[in-house]
C-alpha cells in the first residue's frame, strides 16, 4: 500500500484542499497520514476525518518586527527535527504540502529523506512559507496562470484547486427549505470568509430594501455578526457559519458576493456561479486577494468591486449588472481548464510517488 503524508496549516485555507484529496486517496487505497502543528486549526479538521495526525513544533515566519522572531526560529528547528524523525518512521512514498508555516520543516525533512514533495500554491503570488519550501519540491501546483511567472519553470503546473466532492452533491430544494424561501425570485448569496466581513455585512444590510423586491438573499455573516433586528425579514436569511448546509445553499444560489480568498473563489468557479468579488484591501492584507480577483475578472469569471469603492449604491448596481449578464460569466467559467484540480493533482501524486 502506498503511503502519503499531507501537510498544511495555520488557516482553514491551508487545509481545505487536503480535505478534498482525502476521499480520492482513500478510494484508491492510499494510506493517508497528516503532519501539522500541535494546536492549529488543522488538528481539529483532520482528526474529524479519522486520519492519523502528528503534531510538530512550529513557529510563524514573519516579515515584520516582533519579539517572537527571537524564539520562533528555535521552534522551527525543533519542528524540523521532529518531522525528520516522523518521516523516517513513516516512510511515505510522497508528501503533498498545501502551505502554511508548519509545512516548511516537513518539506525540508522530506527532501533530506529523499521523499518526493509536491507543493500547492493557491494565490497568485506565493506566500513566504511556500517560497522557502519551493527548492525542496519536485512539482509546484498553481491555481492561476500568472503564478507560473513566480516559480521555477520546470516545476510549475497549472492544476487549479482540489474541490471537496460534497459541494457538487447539494440539492437546491434543500437550500430553499433551509432558508424558508418559497417563491421564484433569484437567490443572491454573500460569503465574507470564515469570520465574516463587517464592511460588506453593513453595506449589504443597508441595501436590503432595494434588493429584496428582486432577490432572495442568503447571508453568511460570520460568528457573532447576526443582526437580530433582521431575523424575520421576508426573503433574507442569515447564518453565522455553515458546514453541512453549504452544498445545498450553493446549489440554490444564482449569484454570489464573496471575498477573494483563493479557495473560496475556486469553489465558486467550480460551481460556475456568476459572482462579485470584494477583495480585502491592501491595508488589511498582503494584497493577494486583490490580485486573485483581478485575475478572475481578466478571465471573464467575475466582476470586481474594490472595498474602497464599496457603497450601497455601487453594490446594488453591480449586483444588477452581474445578474443581467450572468450567462456570459457562466459561459466563461465553463471554458476554464482549472475549475477543479483534483484529477490533475491526483495524477501528479501517482506519477511522482517513489517507485
Amino acid at each position: 500500500m502506498k503511503r502519503i503524508i499531507l501537510t498544511g496549516g495555520g488557516t482553514a485555507g491551508h487545509v481545505t484542499p487536503n480535505l478534498a484529496l482525502i476521499p480520492k486517496l482513500q478510494k484508491e487505497g492510499w494510506d493517508v497520514r497528516y503532519i501539522g502543528s500541535k494546536t492549529g486549526i488543522e488538528k481539529e479538521l483532520i482528526e474529524e476525518q479519522k486520519i492519523p495526525y502528528y503534531g510538530i513544533s512550529s513557529g510563524k515566519l514573519r516579515r515584520y518586527k516582533d519579539i517572537k522572531n527571537l524564539t520562533d526560529p528555535f521552534k522551527v528547528l525543533a519542528g524540523g527535527a521532529e518531522a525528520l524523525a516522523l518521516i523516517g518512521k513513516l516512510k511515505p512514498d510522497i508528501i503533498f504540502s498545501k502551505g502554511g508555516y508548519v509545512t516548511v520543516p516537513v518539506v525540508a525533512a522530506g527532501w533530506l529523506r529523499r521523499v518526493p514533495v509536491i507543493i500547492h500554491e493557491s494565490d497568485i503570488t506565493p506566500g513566504l512559507a511556500n517560497k522557502l519550501a519551493f527548492p525542496f519540491a519536485k512539482k509546484i501546483c498553481v491555481n492561476f496562470p500568472e503564478t507560473l511567472n513566480y516559480i521555477p519553470k520546470e516545476k510549475g503546473i497549472l492544476t487549479g484547486t482540489p474541490i471537496r466532492e460534497e459541494l457538487f452533491q447539494g440539492k437546491a430544494e434543500k437550500g430553499l427549505k433551509l432558508c424558508g424561501f418559497n417563491d421564484t425570485k433569484p437567490i443572491l448569496m454573500m460569503m465574507g470568509g470564515s469570520l465574516g466581513s463587517v464592511a460588506i455585512n453593513t453595506v449589504l444590510r443597508k441595501a436590503l430594501p432595494a434588493l429584496l423586491p428582486a432577490f432572495n438573499i442568503i447571508h453568511i455573516c460570520g460568528k457573532n455578526n447576526k443582526d437580530e433586528s433582521l431575523e424575520n425579514t421576508r426573503g433574507y436569511k442569515q447564518f453565522e457559519y455553515v458546514k453541512e448546509e453549504l452544498p445545498h445553499l450553493f446549489a440554490a444560489a444564482d449569484i454570489f458576493i464573496s471575498r477573494a480568498g483563493a479557495n473560496s473563489i475556486a469553489e465558486i468557479l467550480s460551481m460556475k456561479k456568476p459572482n462579485i468579488l470584494i477583495p480585502l484591501s491592501a491595508r488589511a492584507s498582503r494584497g493577494d486577494q486583490i490580485l486573485n480577483a483581478r485575475s478572475f475578472k481578466k478571465q471573464g469569471f467575475s466582476q470586481v468591486l474594490e472595498e474602497e469603492n464599496l457603497t450601497e449604491e455601487t453594490l446594488i448596481q453591480m449586483i444588477k449588472d452581474t445578474y443581467r449578464n450572468r450567462h456570459q460569466y457562466i459561459e466563461s467559467m465553463g471554458k476554464s481548464k482549472s475549475a477543479n484540480g483534483i484529477d490533475i493533482v491526483m495524477d501528479l501524486i501517482r506519477t511522482q510517488a517513489k517507485r
